[in-house]
C-alpha cells in the first residue's frame, strides 16, 4: 500500500478516536450521536453544492450506506449503554476488518497480499484480546457489540464499491453522508420527540465539533478505499482503538494495562505488515 494513503489512513484513525472519546464522556449517547449527525448533514450539504453528483452507478450504494450508518449508530448506542465498553468496542472494531476481507472477496472479487492478510489478522486479533480484560465474557452484550461489526463490515463494502463507482470519491461522500446526517434525526424524533432533539444542552458544541470530526475521518476512509484494499483499510483504521487507548490514559483517568500494552504491541505490528 503507499505510503500516502497509510498515513492518510492512520490519521483517519486519530480523528475516529477522538470523536469517540467526545461521545464517550456524552450523558445521553443517542442524542449525542444525532447531533453528530446533524452536523455532518448540514457540513456535507453545504460541501455537495460545490461538487459535481457521483455517477449515478453509484447511488443505490450511497443509499444503502446511509441506511447502514443508521444502524450502526444504533447499535453502537446500545452497546454502550447494555455493555461494558471495554468489551463492547473490541469486539465490534475488532471483528469487522476480517468481516470487510471476507465480503469485499465475495462481493468486490477483491485480495489482499498473504502480508496483508497476516496483518489484518493480527490487528483484529489484537483489537478482540482486548475484550478479555476478564475471563469470561459478558454474553448479553455480545450480540450488540457482533451486529456493529457487521454494520461497520457492511457499510464499508458498500461504501468501498460505491465510492469507486462514482467516479468521485468525495462527492460520493459528502452526498452518503448527507443522507445518512438527516435519517438519523429522523429515526431519533421517531423514539423520542423534535423538542428533546433541538433543546439546547451542555454538550452540543462537542457534539456538533464531533460530527465534522467524524466526516472528515470517513470521507478519508472512504478515499483509501477507492485506491487500496477494502480489508487493509479497514485493519488500518481499526488502529484508532490504539489511539483512544491513549487518549482514555491521558484524558480520561483510564489504566493503560500490560495487556492492553501487549495488545497495542500485537497491533502495531499488523499495522507494519500491511503497511
Amino acid at each position: 500500500m503507499p505510503l500516502p494513503i497509510v498515513l492518510l489512513i492512520l490519521f483517519a484513525a486519530l480523528l475516529h478516536a477522538s470523536w469517540n472519546a467526545l461521545l464517550r464522556v456524552g450523558a445521553d449517547r443517542l442524542w449525542s450521536m444525532t447531533v453528530m449527525c446533524v452536523a455532518v448533514a448540514i457540513a456535507s450539504s453545504v460541501i455537495a453544492v460545490f461538487l459535481a453528483p457521483p455517477a449515478p452507478a453509484s447511488w443505490p450504494y450511497a443509499v444503502l450506506s446511509g441506511v447502514l450508518h443508521v444502524g450502526y449508530n444504533l447499535f453502537l448506542v446500545r452497546s454502550y449503554k447494555v455493555g461494558d465498553l471495554g468489551q463492547t468496542y473490541p469486539i465490534a472494531r475488532g471483528s469487522s476488518p476480517i468481516l470487510i476481507t471476507l465480503c469485499a472477496l465475495v462481493f468486490a472479487g477483491e485480495t489482499v497480499s498473504t502480508n496483508a492478510l497476516i496483518g489484518i489478522v493480527l490487528v483484529s486479533g489484537g483489537i478482540i484480546s482486548l475484550a478479555f480484560r476478564q475471563r469470561r465474557l459478558a454474553v448479553p452484550s455480545l450480540p450488540y457489540a457482533l451486529g456493529t461489526g457487521f454494520f461497520i463490515a457492511a457499510y464499508s463494502v458498500t461504501d468501498g464499491v460505491g465510492a469507486r463507482l462514482s467516479g468521485a470519491p468525495m462527492a460520493y461522500t459528502v452526498w452518503m453522508c448527507a443522507l445518512w446526517g438527516v435519517l438519523m434525526p429522523l429515526v431519533y424524533i421517531g423514539l423520542r420527540d423534535t423538542r428533546s432533539l433541538f433543546a439546547p444542552r451542555p454538550g452540543v458544541i462537542t457534539a456538533l465539533i464531533g460530527g465534522l470530526v467524524s466526516l472528515l475521518a470517513y470521507g478519508i476512509v472512504i478515499y483509501a478505499m477507492s485506491h487500496a484494499p477494502m480489508g487493509a483499510v479497514s485493519a488500518l483504521r481499526e488502529t484508532s482503538v490504539l489511539f483512544a487507548a491513549l487518549i482514555g490514559y491521558l484524558f480520561l483517568g483510564e489504566s493503560l494495562t500490560v495487556r492492553k500494552v501487549l495488545a497495542c504491541v500485537v497491533i502495531a505490528t499488523g499495522t507494519m505488515l500491511i503497511g
